[in-house]
């Protein structure tokens, strides 16, 4: 087994802990449904966030060939798995057993602690380039990111309900288009 086969073994048990994390909550959405108050912003947040750990875990396939691990640079590279489970702890609320749950107020209770720690995943995506690769990604990358944390910023300042419904949104054919472009192949 070589060094990345090693370590990566702990970073595909933190993403599937989030995707678990995850698949659970939209699953006791669905089974206490007639107790949900439904918002939808929450739930593409949920889908998105699957998406990310599944984009996360495909690209991580291209430190592969990194050679020279140390304990420091595997710690920037496992900031970002945690990171992703924390926000998937965030995007969904934990159900009581028969208790009600409102999708929007539990959304808006988190909001600042979800885009904040989704701002942190995306300067940890730059330290983790600096710290790994000695430069940042290519610009359309750092763009593109740069984007995603100027939405999360406004999202983590505001409480308006139209510019969380349209980030939620935009983010969608953001990510899509990202990944069309940097992540639609296994390199």
């Amino acid at each position: 087994m070589d060094e990345f086969a090693y370590l990566s073994v702990l970073i595909s048990i933190i993403l599937g802990l989030g995707m678990t994390h995850l698949l659970t909550g939209v699953g006791r959405i669905i089974e206490a449904r007639d107790r949900v108050r439904m918002y939808w912003p929450p739930l593409a947040w949920a889908a998105l966030l699957l998406i990310i750990h599944v984009q996360t875990w495909w690209a991580f396939f291209g430190l592969r060939n990194h050679h020279g691990w140390n304990f420091f640079g595997f710690l920037v590279v496992l900031l970002q798995p945690i990171l992703l489970y924390l926000l998937a702890a965030l995007a969904l609320p934990q159900f009581t057993d028969g208790s009600s749950v409102d999708l929007r107020s539990s959304y808006y209770a988190n909001t600042r602690w979800f885009f904040g720690l989704a701002m942190t995943l995306i300067l940890g995506s730059f330290v983790r380039d600096l710290v790994i690769n000695g430069a940042l990604p290519r610009r359309f990358n750092v763009a593109v990111q740069l984007v995603f944390f100027v939405l999360a910023a406004g999202a983590a300042a505001t409480r308006r309900p139209w510019y969380h419904e349209v980030v939620a949104a935009l983010y969608l054919i953001l990510l899509s288009a990202y990944i069309a472009v940097l992540f639609a192949r296994l390199s």
